[in-house]
């Protein structure tokens, strides 16, 4: 079997580098239009951070898995399309900030039809909204070229910082096809695929729209949870009580169980936000107000959970963070991940640039050139010092500001940055990662999340 994947980002790379370690008798082509992109999946600097893709990438690359930017000879040669592309909010026209915009899933449906070569399933991996594959299929319909093709949807439930685990051992794999014979067999085909690694009791087999709309659902549930414990952080700090000591108890209800339940400065990453202003656009489209408020509340209690760590950095700070320097540890939407997108440092950044204080910042993974375009800032921006430690980033500043959880940020040596700080020296932990005693010990005036 030739497998072809459209897109080489942050679920096409990883996922078809696991389908071609498990399945060896399968070749595998990941193609992207961006040259730069595929020159680095074909190096040992891969564009995207995430612990064990390296080592999965080497064990198949060159072997049965390749990356090209040759598109067309490659998807008339394939038996199964995986479509992996960006379905980002419009940020125009119709739906602007809410509707996804799937210009570049029709662009592959055309593309596709266009090169024709045989028979093919067309397998949508990226996350679209209720009915997308009825626009696939209709393109592909129209292409009069004698060909077959059916669509499916197999939506990721990856997490970065932990995909390759999640692609090894996922909790389930969703498959969505027509309830045709045509329609079954090819999703006996692809199930059959992740069959050569995975449970077969793990792989679940739905119609299109029920697999299309469990991936929103799942991401917003998510989402929700995240939200919920971080509204309830606000009520901790305004009565006393422990938000940690909150979730542990209502975690250890089975009904509600411990995941999702850590109170932060806020979610972020390409999917959830994206998927709820998606979800919310449908409820709005099928005539459901009400519940297309419900989800879009989610998303503003996010915002509202990044817009109150930074006051309550004002409040601490003599109401002022003019003139100050403020070092940032962590840029990524969560730790093991050089993603940015929709990190909820972009709003605190912005808002400290806004009250007009300057920036030191550090972050392992995520280049300077994406934390600038993150923030739409030019390079010469005199603002932000862009930092090679922790200790350089926080040199000289009045208070720190901890975003994403790294795992070196537990073992700072604290009293040396509290040394080398203006006093009083501030450290507004966001993940809630550090031992307050540790913090205190040292000399900040700590401030945490959901605690007094």
């Amino acid at each position: 079997m030739k497998i072809c994947c459209i897109g080489a980002g942050y679920v096409g790379g990883p996922t078809m580098a696991m389908i071609a370690k498990q399945c060896k008798d399968t070749i595998v082509t990941v193609v992207d239009l961006n040259k730069e992109r595929i020159d680095a999946w074909n190096s040992d600097t891969l564009p995207i951070y995430e612990p064990g893709l390296l080592e999965t990438v080497q064990c198949a690359r060159g072997k049965n898995l390749f990356f090209s930017t040759e598109i067309d000879q490659t998807l008339k040669e394939s038996d199964v399309i995986f479509i992996s592309v960006n379905t980002p909010t419009k940020d125009y026209g119709s739906g602007k900030g809410k509707a996804a915009d799937l210009r570049f899933i029709e662009l592959c449906a055309r593309n596709i039809a266009k090169v024709g070569g045989g028979d093919k399933i067309v397998v949508e991996k990226s996350t679209v909204p209720v009915r997308t594959a009825q626009m696939v299929k209709e393109i592909l319909s129209e292409a009069n070229n004698g060909y077959s093709y059916q669509v499916l949807s197999n939506p990721e439930f990856l997490a970065e910082g932990t995909a390759i685990t999640d692609l090894e051992n996922p909790d389930r794999v969703l498959i969505g096809g027509e309830i045709t014979d045509e329609g079954i067999q090819a999703v006996e085909k692809v199930a059959n695929l992740y069959a050569q690694w995975i449970d077969r009791k793990k792989i679940i087999t739905t119609n299109l729209w029920s697999s299309e709309l469990s991936k929103l659902t799942a991401n917003a549930f998510l989402a929700q949870r995240i939200s919920s414990i971080n509204a309830i952080s606000a009520l901790c700090e305004a009565t006393g009580a422990d938000v940690d000591e909150v979730a542990n108890a209502i975690g250890m209800d089975s009904r509600i169980g411990p995941k999702f339940l850590k109170s932060s400065v806020g979610f972020g990453g390409s999917c959830f936000q994206k998927d709820i202003l998606n979800l919310s656009y449908l409820c709005q489209h099928f005539g459901l107000p009400e519940v297309s408020d419900y989800w879009n509340q989610v998303v503003l209690m996010n915002d509202y959970q990044k817009n109150r760590f930074v006051q309550r950095m004002m409040d601490a700070m003599f109401n002022t963070v003019s003139g100050k320097e403020i070092g940032i540890l962590g840029f990524a939407f969560k730790k093991d991940t050089n993603d940015a997108r929709e990190s909820p440092a972009i709003a605190i950044c912005l808002k400290l640039l806004e009250e007009r204080a300057t920036l030191r910042i550090y972050d392992p993974q995520v280049k300077k050139e994406t934390i600038l375009s993150a923030l739409g800032l030019l390079a010469n921006d005199d603002r932000i010092t862009f930092c090679k430690s922790a200790i350089d980033a926080t040199s000289g500043t009045h208070a720190v500001a901890l975003l994403t959880e790294w795992e070196e940020f537990k073992s700072l040596n604290f009293n040396e940055i509290y040394s080398q700080m203006e006093k009083p020296a501030y450290f507004f932990d966001g993940r809630n990662l550090i031992e307050p005693k540790i913090i205190k010990d040292a000399g900040f005036r700590l401030y945490r999340i959901g605690k007094k």
